[in-house]
């Protein structure tokens, strides 16, 4: 899958999403968010695909939507609302469907939707010269794509709302520090360590790593006692894979395990 908007690449098991207007500083368009979530469901039906990381062409991550290309003049409330239902949120319901390790690698600015899209991947390594701000306030908008549901989460809520009322700028060590991003590289480097991170991953044991993704959302959502229950079901499953018989007879043999059979 390859267009002006959105590249794909698929290698070794790591996809690579590619945020393709660099012109615009990968600023989004109804085309490149159709394309986005093509790509997001081929990763989520594609048994190559192990992890996905996401990234920006140029020198900017995503500067949120190209509001030239996403208002038109006759546009009622209802239009505006069933354009983000229909089409901008439809990134993060499919990201919710997809229990891959999806990795934003943040190699410049992303501000508003632009961060949100970072916010709602799994992890967040950071080139350090990114930079990042919820700058709908600036605009006199609300966070129109889930930045008051998943910036709460990561950094708390006295600290997401000073973000979202002032729109600030902070940069890649300060979004390390409360907790933003996990980790901030050279710019050089951020591509190279997002994919042997992502290697890591792939590498390991699938069945685990997805049940793992799954439980820690689901137990964010729910009570101590369900789930517990959960997470005993996933441990009885991941139990009998092949992957879990590999690890256990590599510890024994005190040798690096060999995790190259999937179990479906």
């Amino acid at each position: 899958m390859e267009s002006r908007d959105i590249l794909f690449n698929l290698q070794d098991g790591i996809a690579t999403i590619t945020l393709n207007r660099p012109e615009k500083k990968n600023a989004f368009n109804l085309n490149m968010i159709r394309q986005w979530v093509e790509a997001l469901e081929e990763c989520r039906s594609n048994p190559a695909v192990k992890v996905v990381v996401v990234t920006g062409a140029g020198n900017a991550f995503c500067s949120g939507g190209d509001v030239g290309t996403l208002k038109p003049e006759d546009q009622t409330p209802l239009d505006s609302k069933n354009f983000l239902w229909k089409n901008v949120h439809r990134v993060a319901l499919t990201l919710e469907d997809l229990d891959k390790p999806v990795i934003a690698a943040v190699n410049g600015v992303a501000v508003g939707a632009g961060l949100d899209m970072a916010l709602m991947c799994d992890l967040r390594f950071a080139a350090d010269t990114a930079r990042f701000s919820e700058g709908y306030v600036k605009v006199g908008l609300v966070p129109g794509d889930g930045g008051a549901y998943f910036l709460p989460r990561l950094v708390g809520a006295a600290k997401a709302l000073e973000l979202l009322w002032t729109g600030d700028f902070i940069d890649a060590r300060e979004a390390l520090r409360i907790g933003m991003v996990n980790r901030v590289y050279p710019g050089d480097k951020l591509l190279d360590e997002t994919y042997s991170f992502a290697e890591r991953l792939a590498t390991g044991p699938e069945v685990a790593i997805r049940a793992i993704k799954r439980a820690v959302y689901q137990c964010m959502r729910t009570d101590l006692r369900t789930a517990l229950d959960m997470i005993s079901s996933h441990f009885a499953v991941v139990q009998f894979t092949e992957d879990h018989a590999e690890g256990i007879k590599s510890f024994a043999q005190r040798r690096k395990p060999n995790f190259t059979t999937r179990d479906e």
